[in-house]
Formats: C-alpha cells, sequence, structure tokens
C-alpha cells in the first residue's frame, strides 16, 4: 500500500457521523413518549415563539446562503464576510435548537400526515447534515473542494423546507400571532 493511499481525503468519516446524528435523533423522536405541547404563560404561546425562532434561523440562513456566494467568488466580497457568514451560522443554529428541542420533547417524530412527517424527517435530516458539515470544516484540505457546499446546501434546503413545513404553515393558517 502506498503512503499516499492512508492519506487520501476521508470524507466518508463527517457523512457517516452526520447520518448517525440524524438516524438517532429520528429513533429517539420515535421511541420517546412525547410530553405534549404546553403553552409559555404571560399570554405568548410557546408555539408563536417557535414559529418566529424558526423564521429568524431561516431569514439567518439566507444571510448564509449570499455570505457563502460572496466566500466562493460568485458575487462581490469584503473582508468581513467570513465573518458574517460564522456568525450567521451560530446564530441561525442557536435559534433552532430550542425549537428542536421542544419538537423532539414534546411532540416526537410523527407520521400522522404528509407534511408533518416531511418537517419530521427534514428535521432529523437538518442536525445530521449540519454535524457533517461542521466536521468536513474542521478537516481543511482532506476534502473535496465541492464537499462543504454541498453539505452547506443541504443544510440550507433541509432549513428551507423546516421553515415551509411549520413556520409558513402556521402564518398561514393561524396568522402571524402578535
Amino acid at each position: 500500500m502506498e503512503a499516499g493511499t492512508l492519506r487520501q481525503p476521508r470524507v466518508w468519516l463527517p457523512v457517516v457521523a452526520g447520518v448517525g446524528v440524524a438516524v438517532c435523533l429520528g429513533v429517539y423522536g420515535r421511541l420517546h413518549e412525547p410530553a405534549g405541547a404546553l403553552d409559555v404563560p404571560a399570554f405568548i404561546r410557546l408555539q408563536d415563539t417557535k414559529v418566529w425562532l424558526a423564521t429568524a434561523a431561516a431569514a439567518l440562513g439566507v444571510i448564509q446562503l449570499v455570505s457563502a456566494l460572496a466566500m466562493y467568488g460568485k458575487l462581490p466580497t469584503a473582508r468581513w464576510i467570513p465573518g458574517l457568514h460564522r456568525w450567521s451560522g451560530r446564530l441561525a443554529l442557536l435559534f433552532s435548537l430550542p425549537v428542536a428541542v421542544h419538537c423532539l420533547y414534546a411532540l416526537g417524530f410523527r407520521a400522522g400526515e404528509p407534511r408533518v412527517l416531511a418537517h419530521s424527517l427534514l428535521g432529523c435530516v437538518f442536525y445530521g447534515a449540519f454535524a457533517a458539515k461542521m466536521l468536513l470544516i474542521s478537516r481543511p484540505g482532506e476534502g473535496r473542494p465541492w464537499v462543504v457546499p454541498l453539505a452547506g446546501g443541504l443544510v440550507l434546503t433541509t432549513l428551507t423546507g423546516l421553515w415551509l413545513s411549520s413556520a409558513l404553515w402556521f402564518f398561514t393558517t393561524f396568522g402571524p400571532g402578535w
């Protein structure tokens, strides 16, 4: 075996880890007994809070897309664009976590209707793709140049699907909640 063979990019390790995260979330959500949805006192329903946090995460996802396009030379760039990309991603994840925790704990993985099944699947894939992307960018030089943009595109696509199947549905069904 050649020495160069041992140094080949190991893209599959982060991908396997991401799949593992997605599967674990799905299994937990399916096997866990949901606690049921609760409302937050002081006139703010938890669902309203969740859709607005999800909307903020989706808006930050758009910033992620535009900043990534600039970083890859598809749009004009500035020195502060990579920092904007990192911080908008961190904030998007931060806004998504309370939503995901509530969805998993209170509602679980559900498949009662197509929209809910799609939302449950997208939630699992989102965090799996995010985990894979973070592992891929932590290993510079070991991946193919298209791997990180592909993982980022999957993260953005699933985030968009999550927003469409939850927040947009909520806004069109119940209104903005204020």
